[in-house]
């Protein structure tokens, strides 16, 4: 049974969360902290924090530079300077993910009504918000100043369009989906960076951020409602959402010949050839329901064939 927010009795649980017997009152006015989370309880804040840093691409970002690393050197060995490296990207991720938010709040909250962003549903605080993001940078830079001092830098970089991304680059169609795929797709090189064989990181990099072009074009369609009212000039608003669509239909059927190519020429190993073969269905399938019109679950299934297409890049260098 998850325990109770101190000030539980300062205003209702909300649906979802444990609800506490009456017995009394507080005579106390609850802090700002404690107003957090005077309506659930702790365990039900503690999610909504997750939540808020993505904690699950947060996972599949560190294991991205794991992989990276595998793949530069080989083998599946973890040295020091690589969990280093991983550590340095959840930081920098979380600071991302939740300036985003932060930038996003009026946004989410006509594109994801239901609460599915805490920091537009009310349920965390900007002051928290904002303490997330100093600590994801501080982590970053730490993390990175222990790799290496071009780690430093392509942290620096990255932080460099972080920061635009939602005010400005966002704004201008292609070249924030451009921006954020090559971001998405940079925990792979971080990885070979790290472990000092950045030139092994150029494939993997190449093929996950295109997919990821991909996926935020498909993002950007369902997100037109917000976007507009924001005044951004997204890909669907600025094509219409029938030529966006097509648009990352190509994208996504040029992405399977790219992904034959690019491992032939590095000289991967069958294993890649085998087990991409199924990422590679999948990219295809979200190709033609984009052709058809179909738009829902596609982001999820291009984030299913990211996941299948890491382990075929590390089966393919490993193997």
């Amino acid at each position: 049974m998850p325990t109770a927010c101190a000030c539980w009795a300062t205003a209702p649980c909300r649906p979802g969360c444990a609800r506490l017997p009456r017995a009394g009152r507080s005579s106390s006015r609850p802090t700002a902290s404690c107003r957090v989370t005077s309506r659930c309880t702790r365990t039900c804040c503690v999610v909504d924090l997750l939540r808020l840093v993505r904690t699950n691409n947060l996972l599949l970002a560190a294991a991205g530079v794991l992989a990276g690393g595998w793949i530069a050197l080989g083998t599946l060995q973890v040295p020091t300077v690589l969990v280093l490296a991983a550590v340095s990207a959840v930081g920098f991720g979380m600071a991302g993910y939740v300036l985003n938010d932060i930038w996003d709040r009026a946004a989410d909250q006509v594109n994801r009504p239901g609460g599915e962003r805490p920091l537009a549903a009310g349920r965390v605080t900007r002051g928290t918000a904002d303490l997330c993001v100093a600590g994801g940078v501080l982590v970053g830079l730490a993390a990175a100043a222990l790799v290496s001092g071009t780690a430093v830098l392509v942290g620096l970089g990255a932080l460099a369009v972080l920061v635009p991304y939602s005010p400005l680059l966002k704004r201008r169609g292609a070249l924030g989906n451009v921006a954020v795929a090559m971001l998405a797709g940079l925990p792979l090189m971080y990885g070979a960076i790290a472990v000092g064989r950045a030139a092994a990181g150029i494939v993997p990099w190449t093929l996950a951020a295109w997919i990821h072009l991909v996926r935020e074009i498909v993002k950007d369609i369902d997100d037109q409602a917000g976007d507009r009212a924001l005044g951004r000039r997204t890909l669907p608003l600025v094509l219409g959402p029938r030529r966006a669509r097509a648009v990352a239909a190509v994208l996504a059927a040029a992405f399977v010949p790219l992904s034959l190519a690019l491992p032939a020429e590095a000289h991967y190993h069958g294993a890649y050839f085998l087990i991409a073969l199924f990422a590679q269905l999948v990219v295809l399938a979200v190709a033609s329901r984009l052709f058809t019109g179909r738009t829902q679950g596609n982001s999820r299934l291009l984030k299913g064939a990211m996941l299948v297409g890491i382990v075929a890049l590390v089966a393919g260098r490993v193997a």
